[in-house]
């Protein structure tokens, strides 16, 4: 069995499966010309020939003209050629490749470079996700009743934006032998041995501490010790809960619903109604979005050994996603009661509502990869355009609902 490739349409790989030796030649005036290497000193191996150690065996081969279009090399199939010995190509003896596989499987140390130090730790701390956490956190800020506060805005900011690389980092640490087996996650840092489990954790550490230190003294006692109660969760519950069992998806639903409840206290300094609020639509929200994503992804969790409803109860993951979506219709109703943001939100908000409910029943009676990548790429522009409406529709300091008014 002979095995064929063109490369760059100057180089072809000829590989013999029955002796496992490559050839690698090229093409010049209708010939195919190739070196043979010498043969090393020979490994002591039952499977190999004894070879006198100072003898270097050249040898000549002869191949059949191809007939194929794509190699024009003879016209005749019963004239044989003679490969001349060119250093344009090298044959490969099995000892050779041997050693080179055996080469590639020997651990080899990673050489970390200060210039690669900033992307590393950028993908360590998953700076995307907490991009996320950090705008969630400034819109329950900005969301807050009463004055804004920038330098209040700032620390509280770059506390949460601490926190979230912090457990970020830990929480890689944590899943390293189970990143390594899935395609979405086995480049990241610590899989690859880009940093050592010393510098990831020292990293988070130096996050960690600065981040909560800023939002309990630097912004209110009740804001770090939401940061310390989410990095605890996500770390400590969510993780290890993935491969557990499919509560983790609730677990984690919580630790994303936190962040705008932090910028909701720093705000404010005190836990109401309308923290819990933007908290459901944070939790409600994130049901659609991650069991749209888990769904594509499927193979890969399994093959991590992560339990996540859609790979253990199918059913149940759509039936979520559904319900939650029609939630945040309900949940930006209650957004004028709870005197937040004016009657005109619900209004203004209900075909963006209305159209990731939509997505979420296709992906309910459909459960392809389709409806799932539509109903996904729909959650990463209707959490944003939702938050901007609401902060559009702010009730301001000076505008009290109805019933204030008749009080006045």
């Amino acid at each position: 069995m002979r095995l064929f490739r063109n490369v760059n349409k100057q180089w072809i790989t000829f590989q013999h499966f029955n002796f496992l030796r490559r050839m690698y030649v090229t093409q010049l005036n209708r010939s195919l010309n190739q070196q043979v290497k010498p043969k090393p000193e020979p490994v002591a191996s039952p499977f190999l020939e004894k070879i006198s150690s100072g003898q270097a065996k050249a040898e000549i081969y002869e191949m059949r003209s191809l007939s194929t279009p794509s190699l024009p090399l003879s016209r005749n199939p019963s004239e044989k050629q003679l490969i001349e010995l060119e250093s344009a190509s090298i044959v490969e003896s099995p000892t050779d490749v041997g050693k080179e596989r055996k080469e590639e499987k020997q651990w080899k140390e990673m050489k970390l470079h200060v210039d690669d130090l900033p992307g590393i730790l950028a993908r360590l701390s998953k700076i995307k996700l907490t991009a996320l956490v950090v705008s969630t956190t400034s819109a329950g800020f900005a969301l807050a009743p009463g004055p804004f506060d920038w330098p209040c805005f700032l620390l509280t900011s770059l506390g949460t934006g601490l926190s979230s690389c912090a457990a970020n980092s830990i929480n890689q640490f944590f899943e390293v032998p189970f990143d390594s087996n899935m395609n979405r996650t086995k480049n990241r840092p610590l899989v690859r041995g880009q940093i050592s489990p010393l510098l990831a954790v020292s990293f988070a550490t130096c996050c960690a501490v600065p981040g909560v230190a800023l939002l309990t003294w630097g912004v209110n006692p009740l804001t770090g010790a939401l940061a310390v109660f989410n990095i605890f969760l996500y770390t400590c519950c969510y993780t290890p809960l993935k491969r557990i069992s499919i509560a983790n998806t609730w677990v984690g639903a919580v630790v994303g619903a936190i962040p705008p409840v932090m910028g909701w206290t720093a705000a404010t300094g005190s836990l109401d109604a309308g923290a819990f609020l933007l908290g459901g639509i944070l939790y409600s929200w994130q049901f659609p979005h991650f069991n749209a994503l888990s769904w594509g992804l499927r193979e890969d969790y399994s093959r991590g050994g992560y339990c996540m409803m859609s790979v253990t109860h199918p059913g149940l993951c759509r039936r979520v996603a559904l319900r939650h979506c029609l939630a945040l219709t309900g949940l930006s109703v209650a957004a004028p009661v709870l005197d937040i943001t004016t009657w005109t939100f619900p209004f203004i908000s209900l075909p963006i509502n209305l159209y990731i409910a939509y997505l979420g029943f296709r992906f309910y009676v459909d459960a392809d990869r389709k409806s799932s990548r539509k109903l996904f790429f729909c959650s990463l522009w209707h959490l944003p355009l939702l938050l901007l409406l609401m902060l559009t529709c702010k009730r301001r300091p000076g505008r009290t609902g109805d019933k204030g008014d008749a009080q006045s």
